[in-house]
């Protein structure tokens, strides 16, 4: 017999669910009818019986990372492939620039029960940048620089290299600086009329000795100054999530030190490969670059 929610059901349902979160149940024992509603234009299933809660906070597009919690004991996939689960259940995932519109994320709960959802990414379309001015040397590096920049990758590959059990990542994150947008995430960059790899962070720009702050909390695992980032620090949030700020004027923790949401870590500048005074924010979960703006709301103009 199909299952019919009242308004109230469906209202207490939809209270529930705050800006960018989707809370989705299942129970698997036998065959039962569902309901639907679509909030954040996905479908969402209300079942009748006692529901175990699967919940997700994000955007569903390329480029986003997705915060989510299980019932503790879970074991999660996305597209057959493991995902770590810390001891609450928490975990999260990350679709990189281009990745596949289609994507399956299955729950299996200790219990023997599965849960399956398949989602559909939005499809993005990405600006194309022009950036001219940039001293030559910046945008066809010299032979004499080329070994200190592939050991500066090895130095950012190492400091994202860790996998804590810090749950920072799950606080909802504020901005790092004031400022207005100038470059986006995904966005194409063509280098005084070369074409190069898009542009992976989001640009605030603002006068340079503009504070910049933690987003949330987090470990330092670098604080360097490096050939095209200029001073560069990297913030662990745990479960493999990182925040990166590139050209900073000044930076002001060290490595190893322990940082609270909100904490001055530093000023904006001009540093490494740059036109003028701005903060490259980027969101890395291991080696998957993601966009910012999915996981933060609002301005940094406010």
């Amino acid at each position: 017999m199909a299952f019919t929610p009242s308004k109230n059901a469906l209202h207490s349902a939809l209270s529930r669910v705050m800006s960018c979160v989707v809370a989705i149940s299942t129970v698997a024992s036998m065959p039962f009818a569902y309901a639907e509603v679509e909030l954040n234009g996905q479908k969402e299933a209300l079942s009748s019986q006692e529901q175990v809660n699967v919940v997700l906070n994000g955007k569903f597009t390329q480029g986003a990372l997705l915060r989510g919690q299980a019932p503790a004991g879970s074991k999660v996939t996305l597209n057959g492939e493991t995902v770590q689960t810390n001891k609450d259940g928490k975990f999260v995932v990350g679709f990189e620039r281009e990745a596949p519109l289609q994507q399956t994320l299955v729950v299996k709960l200790d219990n023997g029960q599965k849960w399956q959802r398949d989602i559909t990414l939005e499809k993005r379309e990405y600006n194309i940048q022009r950036i001219d001015g940039l001293e030559q040397k910046m945008v066809s590096p010299p032979e004499e620089v080329t070994a200190r920049i592939k050991q500066d990758n090895i130095n950012v590959a190492n400091a994202r290299s860790g996998n804590t059990d810090l749950d920072a990542l799950f606080t909802r994150f504020e901005w790092p600086a004031k400022g207005v947008i100038s470059g986006v995430y995904g966005s194409q960059r063509i280098l005084n009329g070369v074409p190069k790899w898009p542009h992976y962070g989001l640009d605030i720009a603002n006068e340079t000795g503009t504070p910049v702050y933690a987003p949330v909390d987090g470990v330092v695992t670098m604080a360097d100054d490096l050939y095209y980032s200029g001073n560069t620090l990297i913030l662990d949030h745990g479960m493999r999530v990182f925040s990166t700020f590139l050209h900073m004027d000044t930076i002001t923790v060290e490595v190893g030190e322990t940082v609270k949401q909100g904490e001055q870590i530093g000023t904006i500048g001009s540093t490494g490969r740059s036109t003028g005074p701005h903060l490259d924010w980027r969101i890395n979960l291991g080696n998957t670059r993601l966009d910012p703006q999915t996981i933060i709301s609002g301005s940094p103009e406010q």
